[in-house]
């Protein structure tokens, strides 16, 4: 019988390992005259976790909405795509939910109220969990626990009782039209059918950089020959940021006002002045009108329909460097994207460059899911504004203009141009401004 030679090298025999040294951990350690004491020696103690406190986590997941939550699986993407953690807040889902698996309890934390919904994280996350979603439910049982800013607790008042976070009389909801130089139909008083029923929102009616605004938008619809009407003192708030701060029955209570406002005149479609109300108008009314809703633009997406009208119009160049920042509730929430680039790139001498972070990479300008009225309260928790991160960002790509078209934006921008030393080098205007300023 022939002997088979094994091709691998011969086995050597067994022999036990050394048993492994132990380590003692020493409260002062000196070697070759350096004293290396400190945390190091802890390493050598037990570090994992064996045991969960899931006392919040449950409460949390239990939550209608808030489910998600408990499907992170900790792959951390999220985190760099997080506006708040960018700006030094130690945030975003996996963040929290690490928290939360630790016994955290996050219906008293600072994390429950600095989320702004841009909904970036959920691009980006391959297990779904939606802050979007989150955020909203578990603040509305932390506000039904008492468990609320002050500074949110003021603005819930005011839209409560005036139907603005300004706490401005509805009266004074027109007083901008006087400014506007053209005629301005108000629907109570006129209630002829209308083309275009355009809600100008609480910001355009009521900041004075909003008025700007909200003028130069009615002098570019009458030289568009447009035929709008506005609902005046009838119009309230739209709700969609009080609703994801925590309160859905106010929220509900506004959108029933207004879908009765808009359901006593005839007009072809609505027009939002800013990307919070036509996602209120175009994905939550619905709710509470037989799911029927109401044909609703944004005024980029109308006014980008009728370039062709437009065009002709700008006659004056607007010889600027100009970049522009995508509103979350235009962009990630409702894909638009290209309307706002295309009246952009219609106005005549412009030069217009995009920042590093753009479209669905875009960054928050920190205004979403409540974040408007709680600046001072984010201060505590970030080294920086959204919006002064974001005014860096504009300064860095070398614009003269920061272009927007969201009414929270403006204030915010100019504010933190201002906080981050830039004044003078950048102006912020409303893309509705620059229309307006290059017709003749």
């Amino acid at each position: 019988m022939t002997e088979t030679k094994s091709s691998f090298a011969p086995l050597t025999a067994y022999s036990p390992r050394k048993k492994a040294q132990s380590f003692v951990q020493k409260d002062s350690v000196v070697i070759e005259g350096v004293d290396i004491s400190g945390q190091w020696n802890k390493m050598f103690d037990a570090r994992e976790i064996t045991s969960y406190d899931l006392t919040h986590m449950d409460k949390l997941t239990a939550i209608p909405g808030a489910e998600s939550m408990g499907w992170c699986y900790q792959c951390a993407q999220c985190i760099p795509a997080c506006p708040v953690d960018n700006a030094g807040g130690d945030y975003g889902p996996r963040k929290i939910f690490r928290r939360l698996q630790t016994g955290v309890d996050i219906f008293n934390h600072s994390d429950m109220w600095l989320c702004t919904s841009c909904q970036n994280c959920v691009r980006v996350c391959p297990k779904e969990v939606d802050m979007v979603q989150i955020m909203p439910a578990a603040r509305a049982a932390a506000v039904l626990e008492g468990n609320v800013p002050d500074e949110l607790v003021e603005m819930f008042q005011n839209v409560s009782e005036y139907g603005n976070p300004m706490g401005q009389s509805a009266r004074k909801r027109v007083k901008w039209t006087r400014g506007a130089g053209v005629d301005i139909r108000i629907l109570p008083k006129d209630a002829q059918p209308v083309d275009v029923l355009w809600f100008v929102g609480d910001y355009y009616a009521y900041h004075d950089r909003g008025n700007d605004a909200a003028q130069a938008m009615a002098r570019v619809f009458s030289r568009l020959e447009i035929d709008f009407g506005i609902l005046g003192a009838d119009e309230r708030c739209d709700g969609d940021s009080q609703r994801i701060a925590g309160e859905p029955g106010l929220f509900e209570e506004l959108a029933r006002h207004n879908i009765e406002q808009f359901e006593k005149y005839e007009f072809a479609k609505i027009v939002a002045s800013g990307p919070h109300a036509y996602n209120a108008i175009k994905n939550e009314y619905p709710k509470f009108n037989g799911g029927s809703g109401f044909p609703i633009e944004h005024y980029t997406q109308f006014l980008s329909q009728h370039l062709d009208r437009l065009t002709p119009l700008l006659t004056r160049p607007f010889a600027k460097k100009v970049t522009f920042h995508d509103p979350c509730y235009l962009g990630r929430h409702n894909g638009e994207y290209d309307a706002p680039r295309k009246l952009l790139q219609a106005v005549p001498g412009i030069e217009f460059g995009e920042m590093f972070r753009c479209k669905q990479q875009g960054y928050c300008c920190g205004g979403g899911g409540g974040g408007m009225w709680l600046d001072g309260f984010a201060a505590e928790h970030q080294t920086e504004r959204l919006s002064e991160n974001r005014v860096k960002e504009a300064i860095q790509v070398g614009a003269e203009v920061l272009a927007v078209c969201c009414p929270y934006e403006v204030s915010r921008f100019e504010d933190a141009v201002k906080s981050t030393d830039n004044d003078g080098k950048l102006e912020v205007l409303d893309i509705i401004e620059i229309l307006d300023q290059c017709m003749e």
